[in-house]
């Protein structure tokens, strides 16, 4: 029989693309696979609900209780009385305490058996553990941020940044299977907590994304139509800089944003566009599908990620927007983190690395890039890189030899 294995994730299905693609890889490669994934947020609904009737595996949605906030609230009273009087926290009262559907994911995940469980954030970790000791099965985890480098300032922070490092440091040593998707964040976890450097898995998307054919620049006279999107529009994605570098910049650059606007911040943004005389050239969209960000950014001439240095996971990260952008076959901007950095400098034509605290300097890579040899050439270099290096084709073999590893290691298989 084939083995089986049990995705865990805090997450809405629609709100974590890599878990779909896992999930899909190891349906593909023969293991049985169960996703339970969260369904509390109401406007993932109906794409939750999208995805689940496609999916060829069994997915389990769990709510979260009113109940559950109170019992986070009363973890966080007790973790803080013991963290001031120097006293350790108890693993169980760290994961209520940093938040999470912790106790309804725990049920769920008891109540299905397989012989590997791997953990997509840090609250499902203990979910994941108590039902891998539950069935004698495997734990394995799957870091797509450093979740321990999340932290901003303040004592709120530093509190929730401890109990994240319990949970951690807690289950990682016993997890068989570690993924992580930038190869700087699989560095800083094996740093941290003395465990084997995980698999690093990038955040790249199926060539059957991919639009069939090269889409030419429709930008007329040496122009560009920029384009970014999130989950959510916000204040911290180095959007203002680049609406300075517009603002700046000789060539006639527009700026699409696409993401919810729930917390105004697109408006904040659209105001500042306007005072910067740039009211007619930066429009908010609605949020699409997941599966359609690719095709959507076809359209433009260049995709933007803008990553801050505000915490140390920020800096370690490679968002999924790069390559997005990079399988549509447009080329990508991005801030200077040393992630992005470090890939920048295997993208050659089809990435600029820019700093968001010198707009002038941005201005003047925009200012390039409108030429439309630099252009041209830059769109081909990103499709060629999407095609042959920067999709999940390509890269869904390493996150499969990684599980195969860990269950020849128990004496599972895959198929």
């Amino acid at each position: 029989m084939p083995a089986s294995v049990c995705l865990v994730s805090t997450g809405n299905l629609a709100s974590n693309p890599r878990l779909i693609k896992e999930a899909d890889a190891l349906h593909g490669a023969g293991y049985r696979v169960t996703v339970i994934a969260c369904d509390y947020t109401a406007s993932f609904r109906d794409y939750d609900d999208a995805i689940e009737r496609a999916a060829p595996w069994k997915t389990v949605r769990v709510p979260r209780p009113p109940a559950e906030r109170l019992t986070g609230i009363a973890a966080r009273a007790i973790g803080r009385a013991l963290d001031a009087v120097g006293l350790d926290v108890p693993v169980r009262v760290a994961a209520h305490a940093h938040g999470g559907p912790m106790t309804s994911l725990r049920t769920a995940a008891l109540a299905e058996p397989a012989d590997l469980y791997i953990a997509h954030y840090v609250p499902a970790l203990p979910a994941a553990a108590a039902a891998a000791a539950r069935h004698g099965a495997l734990l394995g985890y799957d870091a797509e941020d450093f979740h321990s480098g999340e932290g901003q300032g303040g004592a709120s922070e530093e509190f929730r940044m401890e109990m994240v490092e319990r949970i951690e440091e807690t289950f990682l040593p016993s997890c068989r299977h570690l993924t992580a998707a930038s190869p700087l964040i699989a560095r800083a976890y094996a740093a941290r907590y003395g465990v084997v450097e995980p698999v690093s898995v990038l955040n790249v998307f199926p060539l059957a994304m991919a639009p069939a054919a090269d889409t030419p620049s429709s930008t007329p006279g040496g122009g560009l139509r920029a384009y970014w999107f999130s989950q959510t529009i916000g204040l911290d994605r180095g959007l203002q800089s680049f609406l300075q570098a517009m603002a700046r910049a000789e060539a006639r650059v527009s700026l699409d944003i696409r993401g919810s606007n729930r917390w105004g911040h697109g408006d904040t943004l659209l105001a500042e566009a306007r005072a910067l005389g740039l009211g007619d050239r930066v429009r908010l969209l609605p949020m699409e599908r997941p599966d359609e960000m690719v095709r959507l950014a076809a359209h433009y001439d260049l995709g933007l990620s803008l990553e801050t240095d505000a915490t140390q996971s920020r800096r370690l990260c490679l968002t999924n927007k790069i390559f997005t952008y990079l399988l549509a076959g447009i080329p990508v901007m991005m801030s200077d983190t040393p992630a992005q950095r470090e890939l920048g400098s295997r993208l050659a034509a089809a990435g600029s690395v820019i700093s968001l605290a010198d707009p002038q300097g941005m201005a003047v890579s925009l200012d390039r890039l409108a030429r439309p040899e630099v252009l041209g050439q830059a769109r081909q270099e990103a499709w060629r890189l999407g095609r042959e290096r920067y999709n999940w084709e390509y890269e869904r073999q390493f996150l499969l030899q990684s599980v195969a590893r860990a269950l020849a290691g128990r004496g599972g298989q895959a198929a």
